[in-house]
């Protein structure tokens, strides 16, 4: 039993400490430099969502309904956008004093587009792209840099988004 715990924790200064402690502190000081704006709490649930998507696609080859989510929670953590309340009206969330609404594009889409609704208050939009490898970027442009049209909804291709910044 002595020998168990010795292979597993270590004393410095003045306290126990185990392996997974230590393990625990790399892993936030990785994701400090990944995500320096995050909300550093929401990023276990980014990473276990994208996870479960990404397994459950594999196991069954069908997606799961959280793509959404999952870009909602990037935008978090990438940009520390403070998330409003689920089905909240206008925007998904604030960006300082910006109201930003976040879209995504999921692996499946056969398009690299997202259709945005131009009532929605807003001041910027965040496009997630979510690709078939289940790797995560974005791309975050203010609204007055979109396109003008007198349609509702605005189709933007993640391509143009480039243009846009």
């Amino acid at each position: 039993m002595e020998d168990d715990i010795w292979g597993r924790a270590f004393y410095d200064d003045g306290e126990w400490v185990s392996w997974s402690d230590v393990e625990e502190q790399l892993r936030y000081q990785e994701w400090r430099a990944k995500y320096p704006n995050a909300i550093r709490s929401l990023i276990p649930y980014f990473q276990d969502l994208l996870s479960l998507a990404e397994s459950y696609h594999l196991e069954t080859g069908r997606h799961l309904n959280v793509y959404g989510d999952i870009g909602e929670l990037f935008g978090a953590i990438t940009y520390g956008i403070k998330l409003n309340k689920n089905y909240a009206q206008g925007s998904d969330g604030r960006l300082g004093n910006d109201h930003v609404e976040i879209k995504t594009i999921t692996p499946f889409k056969s398009k690299d587009e997202v259709v945005v609704k131009l009532s929605g208050n807003f001041s910027k939009l965040l496009v997630v792209k979510i690709n078939a490898d289940f790797e995560v970027s974005s791309r975050m442009v203010d609204r007055s840099k979109l396109p003008k049209t007198a349609k509702p909804f605005l189709t933007i291709r993640w391509g143009d988004l480039l243009v846009a910044e």
